[in-house]
């Protein structure tokens, strides 16, 4: 089913998600609707926290190259990454990468990251995982469990880039578009 994205400035966004520990049917309904939302808004990823669940959940499916402009093609379920109650081991080395993000539409800016991340995390049924990445998925882990932690990448821009975005983003809501 798909739900729908809490928009900034929404201040749910702001909120500390809570801790899994019921690795259930409910979980795993939330997973697969997580799922179907971020396919269907043309996501990369998505927290739990942007469809007003404050629990530690997240999903990312980096895209695979296809013939077809089916998303679901180009982001097979099985390709799904589900991240629970990750904790980021090890970090280092930095990047710079374009983001945006489903709670932000339409808005895109080069944010520093580390360039390599190592995550504790578990998967659907409470098991236990360890990922280890230098390249896309670094950052799109990073970007989404900053959102379990109430941030938003534009939290990440200087002071004088936040400030221009935040003249855009006004002026663009009051025209509706």
């Amino acid at each position: 089913m798909v739900r729908d994205i809490v928009v900034y400035p929404d201040k749910r966004l702001k909120q500390i998600s809570k801790e899994v520990v019921n690795f259930d049917e409910k979980l795993h309904r939330l997973l697969d609707d997580m799922y179907d939302t971020m396919v269907a808004k043309n996501g990369v990823g998505l927290a739990a926290i942007q469809i007003d669940i404050p629990l530690r959940v997240l999903i990312i499916n980096i895209p695979i190259e296809s013939e077809s402009d089916d998303p679901a093609l180009q982001q097979p379920r099985e390709n799904t990454l589900e991240v629970i109650n990750p904790v980021l081991l090890e970090a280092d080395g930095k990047t710079k990468y374009q983001e945006g993000c489903l709670s932000i539409p339409g808005y895109f800016e080069d944010v520093q990251r580390y360039s390599r991340v190592k995550v504790e995390y578990q998967d659907r049924y409470g098991e236990k995982f360890i990922i280890e990445d230098d390249a896309f998925l670094a950052i799109a882990l990073q970007h989404e469990m900053d959102h379990l932690e109430g941030r938003l990448f534009i939290e990440k821009l200087s002071i004088i880039k936040r400030k221009k975005f935040e003249k855009e983003w006004k002026k663009r809501r009051r025209s509706g578009s």
